[in-house]
């Protein structure tokens, strides 16, 4: 719901012209590409700026936006400073949430406690907006600590039988994007078991809003699909392979009730992706095919590219070259379309960085180190530096290649990279792979740079494990 003291934003109305709200946030999606910057714009967002509800963007929308009219500031645009917005509703004793500025870039900092109380804010504030979603969320104790959840019992009674409408079915789509852009600076590790409270609510809302009708009644069960992939994804970034499986599959369910084939594609694409890691190839490559089949119904090039990724993935775990390398040619040729608007959003950081890296994890399965890291090499140099999670992965893929290729000392300069990022990124599959790559080095601890690579890793991983233990006790 609005603030009352909303002032409409008439600077950034002026700048849209005679174009129409969804014309211009397509504009904003395609500078944002041309960035390797990921933004969710639509024309409920635009319409939000020019209301004044959005007082200052988030740090995403920021870089977008001083790319789209160089030379600008943020307050040349009509927003307010974000030291003037930060924290206001804790200050002033509101529960206004209609002002979205971005509390969750913490790239600049270090201390975990700090993350972990922004990263819970942002989830509070996405879903505490009004009517049946503040009752599901007090409900829920969202933001608190796991294992301490206030006022669960509540949950027992369901989400009231009241209408579900726009604020509600704006609260999850919200919920998607800000769970996405935290994973995308900090990894799942430290994010999946609060972001599994709101996929609570969103099914509980899809409950409360089954005799909603239209396109509030597909955005709901779309929101609620997308946040149920998002959450898996965080449970199969930080090795909770089964959690991340039923979580899918609960997407695939939903996207087939409704009939929604964008949805089907997406969860068959994450499946194939959680197969291939959990070493199912055959699986792997049938979910991919499967997707393939959903994305027909939808006028993407590019979302058929990376689900022809996922099958070549497939293919290269079974060893089965001339298959992959058909998949890969394929992917390729539908890359090079470009992108659409008609591509989903969520596929944002599906740009040449993500193709690189995914090439590059099929050439290591087929045991072409040298190859494999020439690709991830090219990853690391193209990916933005803003998305830290996907920056060390990428790191960590090509300091494993390396490795294997007989490149120690190489290795070892990019596994330092990855530990420099390790107080930012929390995700269990990075390390794993960086541990990997240390067992690897062992051999070769007479190597340069290998000696100081290994100690820092030991000395890492203890600190980690005994973080780890103190949270368990």
């Amino acid at each position: 719901m609005a603030s009352s003291r909303a002032v409409p934003n008439l600077t950034f109305r002026q700048l849209r012209g005679q174009r129409s709200p969804g014309e211009f946030a397509a504009l904003v999606r395609r500078a944002a590409r041309e960035i390797g910057e990921q933004v969710a714009c639509d024309a409920r967002y635009i319409g939000r700026v020019e209301a004044g509800e959005i007082r200052c963007p988030n740090y995403a929308y920021e870089r977008v936006f001083l790319h789209m009219f160089p030379g600008l500031t943020l307050a040349d645009l009509g927003f307010s400073a974000r030291e003037s917005v930060r924290g206001r509703a804790a200050r002033c004793g509101t529960n206004d949430t209609s002002d979205t500025s971005d509390t969750s870039d913490t790239s600049d900092t270090s201390n975990n406690s700090t993350y972990s109380n922004e990263e819970s804010d942002v989830l509070r504030r996405a879903f505490m907006t009004s009517g049946t979603v503040t009752v599901a969320a007090a409900s829920l104790g969202l933001g608190a600590l796991p294992g301490a959840l206030p006022g669960t019992e509540a949950l027992s009674a369901g989400v009231p039988r009241q209408r579900v409408g726009e604020s509600e079915v704006s609260a999850v789509e919200e919920a998607v994007r800000q769970i996405r852009l935290l994973d995308d600076r900090h990894g799942a590790d430290g994010l999946y078991k609060r972001a599994a409270l709101p996929l609570r609510t969103a099914y509980e809302l899809l409950d409360a809003g089954a005799t909603a009708r239209g396109s509030t009644a597909g955005r709901l069960a779309a929101g609620a699909g997308e946040l149920a992939i998002s959450v898996g994804w965080l449970a199969h970034d930080s090795g909770r392979f089964e959690d991340a499986r039923s979580h899918y599959a609960e997407a695939l369910a939903t996207a087939r009730v409704v009939g929604d084939p964008a949805l089907e594609a997406h969860a068959f694409c994450n499946t194939s992706f959680l197969a291939r890691d959990a070493g199912r190839h055959r699986e792997a490559v049938r979910a991919a095919q499967a997707g393939q089949r959903a994305a027909g119904h939808v006028p993407s090039a590019r979302l058929l590219a990376l689900l022809g990724l996922r099958e070549a993935g497939g293919w290269a775990g079974l060893g089965d070259r001339v298959g992959c390398e058909q998949a890969l040619a394929r992917a390729h040729a539908l890359f090079d379309r470009g992108p659409s608007d008609a591509d989903p959003e969520w596929m944002s950081f599906f740009g040449e960085p993500e193709l690189e890296a995914l090439e590059a994890q099929c050439w290591s399965a087929l045991g072409e180190w040298a190859r494999a890291a020439r690709h991830a090499h090219r990853a690391t140099v193209l990916q933005d530096p803003h998305f830290t999670r996907n920056l060390a992965l990428y790191r960590a893929q090509l300091a494993a290649d390396l490795a294997r290729a007989g490149a120690p000392a190489e290795a070892a300069a990019a596994g330092e990279q990855v530990l420099d990022l390790l107080d930012e990124v929390q995700s269990s599959r990075i390390r794993a792979m960086l541990a990997d790559t240390a067992r690897t080095l062992t051999p070769r601890r007479s190597a340069a740079g290998v000696a100081g690579f290994l100690d820092r890793h030991a000395a890492a991983a203890r600190h980690a494990g005994a973080g780890a233990g103190a949270g368990a006790r």
